[in-house]
């Protein structure tokens, strides 16, 4: 069985994941395609892992179809799969460059290929000086950079990241941020989870939101970010006057300030009211609402809470 879309890397139809009873994915449908970059955003619990494992043939859907690369079959196309896991792990006593090697070879690279391409890549990475140093004098970070590389030696057509930014320190995360950039600039499909929105906003033309095992939005992160009308913040000379039915009833100002919902009228009518009206323009800013804000509207206020919560508890567990 194949998928219907030679463009497509991923798909699943309706797949549902139940553990002891309870429904941890529930019909989630998803197209993604070849050459994106694909965030899968929302809390811890949510469903993100499971989903992917599902994506990828780790475990089986109870309903529903996947289909990876064309197949039905996901583990059949290992091969052009590259994995980061949520959870972790390197044999703390081998070399760095020796553990990219292995991953590469678990995947059909050839050991001694995976072997210079682990020193080429460690050094062209900046880490040139740890490529001979085992695992376990390497700092987290490094150690995080060397697992990813590990999972990209093999040079895959797609790539899957389970909450990849997790644990990294803010220079680290720029660099992987950059280096995902790359491997979608060669062509590579890369998909990553994340309960951190900044990184979904910056690196994603696509998203899919996942709460309670549910897919409420998926789509442009544009489409997303339109589901609100954008946000004016005005500061006048003057209190009143004519200019004054241009503003919804219910807005109050503060001071001369005044902060409402760009009408549906647009930005024009609205100018024009306040110029001819001599209301006195002091300042006069849109601000079109971010994908936080886009998130509470989709996902709900309990969701978005538990998403920044898990962020902060991210930032903690850096700073520790």
């Amino acid at each position: 069985m194949t998928s219907t879309s030679p463009d497509i890397a991923i798909e699943a139809r309706q797949i549902v994941k139940r553990f002891d009873g309870d429904t941890a994915v529930d019909g989630i449908d998803l197209t993604i395609k070849k050459g994106s970059i694909f965030g899968i955003l929302g809390p811890n619990g949510a469903g993100k892992t499971t989903t992917l494992r599902m994506l990828l043939g780790i475990i089986d859907p109870d309903e529903g179809e996947r289909y990876l690369l064309g197949s039905a079959d996901p583990i059949s196309k290992a091969h052009k799969v590259g994995y980061l896991p949520e959870e972790r792990g390197l044999y703390q006593s081998m070399k760095a460059f020796d553990a990219i090697a292995f991953m590469g070879a678990l995947r059909g690279l050839p050991l001694a290929e995976g072997r210079k391409r682990g020193r080429e890549m460690m050094e062209n990475h900046g880490l040139g000086d740890a490529v001979d140093k085992q695992i376990r004098a390497l700092s987290k970070g490094m150690a995080q950079t060397v697992q990813l590389l590990g999972t990209i030696v093999h040079e895959p057509d797609l790539i899957i990241l389970d909450e990849p930014f997790s644990g990294l320190d803010a220079l680290n995360q720029g660099k992987l941020e950059r280096l995902i950039r790359g491997q979608a600039d060669r062509g590579v499909t890369v998909i990553f989870s994340t309960h951190v929105i900044a990184h979904a906003e910056r690196l994603c033309e696509e998203i899919a939101i996942i709460a309670d095992g549910k897919v409420p939005f998926k789509g442009k992160v544009s489409t997303a970010r339109d589901r609100l009308r954008p946000q004016v913040h005005l500061e006048t000379r003057e209190l009143d006057g004519p200019w004054r039915s241009s503003i919804p009833a219910d807005c109050e100002p503060l001071g001369h300030n005044w902060h409402f919902t760009l009408p549906e009228s647009g930005v024009e009518p609205l100018l024009e009211a306040l110029i001819q009206g001599k209301a006195g323009i002091e300042s006069l800013s849109i601000e079109r609402p971010g994908l936080h804000d886009a998130f509470v509207h989709i996902a709900g206020e309990a969701a978005a809470k538990k998403m920044d919560a898990d962020a902060a508890a991210d930032a903690l567990g850096e700073a520790a």
